[in-house]
């Protein structure tokens, strides 16, 4: 490592492949953090470019075009094959094996040193799903090569955006009453996704003699039924299962497909898996590294605990405008929030396009129907909330914790953002956020609703009230635009 914080030439280099995916994507990060040399391997080279460290090359290829691994495989000397086609509307299985021939005989012809796989947990004496058998087949067509393989075996992976746990978030936020089949009572030792990532790292330093495989897994076995269950406590949300008897995987893959973000196809595998016990048989992985894996309740509590850190250090518009959204668009989802968003432009540079937004509520009000915030305020206070009567502290001036109103001043950044957290009684969490961006010639303002809904009690205030903030917002926005426009005042010592 050389020591300006950049890994130097003589590091050893790193070829990941999956780096668009969950796993990948997380395990890219860890690596650039800590100085590594990496390449990543990428069938659409220009998607991956803006999301990686300045040191970090991306490359074209695909593992099923055996021609386009040569140069990918040039100098490295460890490779992550993290690669799957159970996004495929073909033969997965027929994908993931030529898929890991082509990269098996690649990693051959290049003599490197090690390759680092992800499999799936899975007793092979007994009957395996096809996605499960396939992760299994991996394994063994990678070890043919000759290179050396460290195969690591997982179950289900909790981390906020996994497959899994955001297969959990939707069932248990928008089913009151949840008709589950058997399989949800089937074990599984589910791992948290910074427990995976340790692991995947430490088996750098690890000498690969004799091709070992580690079944890794959380603290707990349990089912999908009780990973449901703890995540319904942690979000204060009471919820019913009701066992039946008979409900097919394909039934049941389709019925994800109406209330969960995957797609019947997706949920379908997930759910051959499902069926089948995956859990730790060998505490090899224990005796290996020096990893003591989390518990489930730990893990989701880390999941939901993530997701807060991220998503406030994201800025909004552009984690959705990377999505293509529009300039104003509401309802959006993104993860578990919800949003509203729309822009204004001002002929007016960025300190002055601010000023309304910095002495916003207290005596100066929200530029827009202030009756109805104030009838807001009433409503929290009969509800035991904090209402409208606290103010602020200074009439022009804020502070990252100031009370405004019925928020609290969550981020500031002077003539550029304004984050607040609302303080009233909600189903659920809600931030109001402006930010300003421009340059003497003109600004832009945009403002932005975002509300993390409790069930679905949280949904229907949503969707329920969204009229009124159609009409609040919108207004609100146009008050701020018009006060930002207007002659900045001028005091008697300025003269006529």
């Amino acid at each position: 490592m050389s020591s300006n914080g950049a890994a130097s030439e003589q590091s050893p280099l790193i070829l990941l492949t999956g780096a668009t995916g969950y796993v990948g994507g997380r395990l890219l990060a860890v690596l650039e953090e800590s100085n590594r040399r990496v390449r990543c391997l990428a069938r659409r080279p220009e998607f991956l470019q803006a999301r990686v460290g300045e040191g970090t090359d991306v490359v074209a290829g695909d593992v099923l075009d055996p021609d386009s691994l040569v140069a990918a495989m040039r100098k490295v000397t460890t490779a992550y094959y993290l690669v799957h086609s159970m996004g495929s509307s073909g033969s997965f299985e027929e994908e993931d094996r030529r898929g890991a021939r082509n990269f098996a005989a690649a990693a051959r012809a290049a003599g490197l040193r090690r390759i680092i796989y992800l499999g799936g947990l899975g007793d092979s004496r007994l009957p395996l799903s096809p996605h499960l058998r396939s992760r299994h087949e991996v394994g063994d067509v990678l070890r043919a090569s000759g290179v050396p393989v460290i195969e690591f075996r997982a179950s289900i992976v909790i981390g906020s955006g996994s497959l899994s746990f955001e297969m959990v978030r939707a069932l248990v936020e928008r089913l009151p009453v949840m008709i589950t089949p058997r399989w949800v009572a089937n074990p599984a030792q589910p791992i948290a996704i910074g427990d995976l990532l340790q692991y995947l790292v430490c088996a750098l330093e690890l000498d690969p003699e004799g091709n070992p495989i580690f079944e890794i897994g959380g603290r707990d076995a349990v089912s999908y039924g009780e990973i449901m269950g703890e995540y319904a406590r942690q979000r204060g949300l009471r919820r019913l299962q009701i066992a039946v008897p008979v409900l097919t995987p394909r039934l049941s893959s389709l019925w994800l497909g109406l209330v969960t973000p995957l797609y019947a196809r997706v949920g379908r595998k997930l759910i051959d898996s499902i069926y089948y016990p995956t859990v730790v048989r060998d505490d090899f992985a224990l005796r290996v590294f020096p990893i003591r894996p989390q518990g489930v309740r730990e893990a989701i509590a880390s999941a939901l605990q993530n997701e807060d850190r991220e998503m406030a250090a994201t800025r909004w518009s552009d984690a959705l405008s990377a999505a293509g959204a529009p300039p104003d668009w509401g309802g959006v989802r993104f993860a578990n929030r919800l949003f509203d968003s729309r822009v204004a432009r001002v002929a007016v540079p960025p300190a002055r396009a601010f000023a309304p937004i910095r002495r916003i509520g207290g005596a100066t009000g929200w530029y827009y129907a202030d009756w109805l915030w104030g009838l807001r305020g009433f409503l929290d206070l009969l509800v035991g909330g904090v209402g409208m009567r606290r103010g602020r502290r200074d009439p022009d001036d804020l502070c990252v914790g100031d009370a405004l109103d019925f928020w609290r001043v969550e981020a500031y950044e002077p003539e550029r953002r304004l984050r607040l957290s609302a303080e009233m009684k909600l189903p659920g969490r809600a931030w109001l956020e402006f930010e300003v961006s421009g340059d003497e010639s003109g600004s832009t303002i945009r403002q932005t609703a975002i509300f993390d809904p409790v069930g679905l009690s949280g949904l229907a205030y949503w969707y329920g009230v969204y009229p009124l903030h159609q009409f609040v917002f919108r207004g609100m926005l146009r008050g701020i635009a018009t006060a930002a426009m207007a002659p900045a005042p001028t005091s008697p010592a300025d003269g006529p």
